[in-house]
């Protein structure tokens, strides 16, 4: 048979294939068309107009009346004393989070997956769950109120037990919101961050945990020859994903944590982007730190990605 008659019955193969599959799961496909057309409407739909960052827009005036400035936004934007600020904030930041974050959800992982009462684990999950799904108000009521110097819990107890003889200023001196604002932030993000490590967890072969036993090996070895390396791959691809997000800050949690006593570290890029865009209406400044964030974000996972590969991992891309 010639390769044109080959390809031809290849491709007429693959197109009874795809009718089929599709006439099998066509309620499937109608259910994905609508978060697929808003991933379209929402992440796409808005690129073209990305061009007001080279231009000085004015809502009133729309793209057609406003004025292009080419690369003079972003010289305005560089030499900004708050953007710095922000930017910097915004680094350091986002890089504790990740050191003092992202291991916590790989140990919370081991821990509950060593737990040997099946009641108890599934409550224990639950527990740890549900702060995911709790927003950032809420988190915040009950922060100040938990955290307060002279009438907060925290610091009622710790002086009723005599650790301390004044009260800690959590909340509303610098240093001390820098501690507290990151472990809130660990403790909001550890308990659903560690589903992934346990669901990679379950795809090891059982029998190496089995050998292992035979040989004599403890929990603790079977968790660092066995149980790590069988995640590595899963790690490796979430903190390739984690450095993407770097540069990125979340507004309503720096807004409810924010005081005039911690603008110096609270105010960060998200910041920024608000009081900028919303605020004084340089819609064109806030587009061009957006996508200045977005681009050095692309560059840190593609980055991250080759020397994962350079190591021996498979990476993302």
């Amino acid at each position: 048979m010639s390769s044109w008659k080959k390809k031809k019955t290849s491709s007429a193969i693959q197109d009874i294939t795809w009718k089929a599959a599709f006439k099998r799961d066509w309620q499937l496909y109608l259910l994905l068309l609508f978060p697929l057309v808003m991933v379209v409407i929402f992440s796409y739909a808005a690129y073209p107009g990305l061009r007001m960052v080279f231009m000085n827009y004015k809502p009133a005036r729309g793209f057609d009346g406003s004025k292009w400035v080419g690369m003079k936004i972003f010289i305005k934007v560089f030499k900004d004393a708050d953007f710095l600020r922000a930017l910097r904030n915004s680094i350091v930041f986002n890089l504790l989070d990740l050191a003092v974050g992202f291991p916590m959800p790989i140990i919370l992982a081991l821990i509950l997956n060593e737990l040997r009462f099946p009641r108890f684990k599934k409550v224990t999950q639950t527990i740890l769950y549900l702060p995911h799904f709790l927003s950032w108000v809420i988190i915040g009521s009950v922060a100040y109120t938990m955290f307060r110097p002279s009438s907060g819990l925290v610091n009622n107890l710790l002086t009723g037990a005599g650790i301390i003889a004044d009260g800690i200023p959590f909340l509303t001196e610098k240093w001390h919101w820098a501690v507290t604002y990151l472990l809130i932030g660990v403790w909001q993000s550890m308990g659903w961050g560690s589903i992934i490590y346990l669901a990679a967890i379950t795809g090891i072969n059982g029998e190496l945990y089995e050998a292992a036993m035979i040989d004599g090996a403890n929990r603790w070895q079977r968790m660092k020859n066995i149980t790590l390396p069988g995640i590595k791959g899963t790690v490796v691809t979430l903190l390739i994903m984690n450095l993407g997000r770097i540069m990125g800050s979340n507004f309503e949690r720096l807004d409810v944590f924010g005081n005039t006593q911690v603008k110096e570290f609270q105010y960060q890029l998200a910041i920024y982007i608000y009081e900028k865009g919303l605020g004084n209406g340089a819609f064109s400044q806030s587009a061009a730190v957006g996508l200045f964030q977005s681009l050095v974000g692309l560059a840190l996972v593609i980055l991250a990605d080759r020397v994962a590969k350079m190591l021996g991992e498979d990476g993302l891309i």
